[in-house]
């Protein structure tokens, strides 16, 4: 049950060096909100505050620093549903206008702030700040924490943020739709994911970001292709909107209470001690349903396990752990080929 296309990215993905990682990115937030609690005087921290809401803004929904701009946040933030409506331009002409998901946290945060007396009582939009002093406040803050300027810059922490995303696994699909580019690229010949369900598995995406709720690293978001119920169990066939298949096996009972069927969207989730790596180019023959091949792009070696993240796809990674013992016998190494396989009875289902 092997899938493993290489797609085309519409995203390029940045050099690493080149903009800030995650650990680096939650560095220089950090680094706003003590900038914005170290103001003593009422006007400064309100001023302080708006660059924070921008920020915050760009680096949560990957927009443009004008697009943030011309929000009015009153009107262009869905408090119920938690989506920014971004349009681009001052009238809304742009065709690349699009509702982008955030956290409820991050929602719950920026209508707390606006709430405050002097944003009710500011004139006109609150975010309409000259983008020159944006980006000076950004540069400051990059600094502060230590890294080269640049690195802060707003189109910077957009790219920063379609890193963090794709490398959390977030399906290549919705980071483009999240970012704007006017053709994602679906890549499964025989699926159909709407914008709305893409939109669907970003909310899920960023919410168990914002609260951690799960220990599992391997998530995938899938449409249900095939269910076959048997006395006790039912197998259930998902797609992903990467193009890869998993397969799962769940109770009858589980099935009736998370109230699957055909064509539900839903995430699969796998812990890293299930996933076994097996060496060699030929396809193992073995009773595990989920076989992936893929390319060693990480190890890191402990005294007793090794952490090896395997890409199995373009912008899909799978995270193993195995023994240090194992791993030594397998001879791994990064840029080897290898098999990442589990099974069917591993794979655990989430609605949202």
């Amino acid at each position: 049950m092997s899938k493993n296309k290489n797609h085309g990215r519409i995203i390029s993905t940045p050099d690493l060096d080149q903009c800030l990682d995650a650990t680096q990115l939650n560095q220089m937030e950090q680094s706003f909100r003590e900038w914005v609690d170290d103001s003593s005087r009422a006007d400064i921290r309100f001023s302080r505050q708006r660059i924070l809401i921008i920020f915050l803004l760009i680096r949560y929904t990957g927009a443009k620093l004008n697009e943030v701009l011309v929000l009015n946040p009153f009107k262009d933030i869905d408090w119920v549903q938690h989506t920014v409506f971004l349009r681009g331009s001052p009238t809304g002409t742009n065709a690349n206008h699009r509702e982008v998901q955030i956290s409820k946290t991050l929602s719950i945060e920026i209508q707390g702030t606006l709430a405050e007396l002097s944003f009710r009582e500011s004139l006109g939009n609150v975010l309409a700040v000259d983008p020159g002093f944006v980006r000076r406040k950004f540069y400051e803050r990059a600094q502060a924490c230590g890294f080269d300027k640049r690195l802060g810059g707003p189109e910077i922490i957009r790219k920063a943020r379609a890193v963090e995303l794709m490398q959390n696994n977030m399906p290549l699909p919705a980071v483009q739709m999240m970012l704007g580019h006017s053709t994602p690229n679906l890549t499964s010949s025989y699926i159909s994911f709407s914008k709305d369900e893409i939109q669907q598995v970003a909310k899920i995406f960023l919410e168990r970001e914002s609260m951690r709720k799960t220990s599992a690293r391997n998530s995938f978001f899938g449409k249900i292709q095939n269910m076959q119920r048997g006395d006790i169990q039912t197998s259930v066939d998902l797609t992903t909107i990467d193009d890869l298949s998993i397969s799962a096996v769940i109770t009858n009972y589980s099935v009736e209470r998370l109230g699957l069927k055909h064509g539900r969207v839903i995430t699969a989730e796998v812990k890293a001690p299930s996933v076994i790596l097996q060496s060699g180019d030929t396809e193992p023959m073995c009773s595990a349903e989920n076989r992936f091949k893929g390319i060693i792009a990480r190890l890191t070696r402990g005294k007793v396990n090794t952490e090896c993240v395997v890409q199995i796809s373009d912008g899909v990674e799978l995270c193993a752990i195995v023994s240090t013992a194992g791993e030594r016998h397998l001879k791994l190494k990064e840029g080897d080929s290898i098999w990442a396989l589990f099974n069917c009875f591993s794979v655990v289902l989430h609605v949202d």
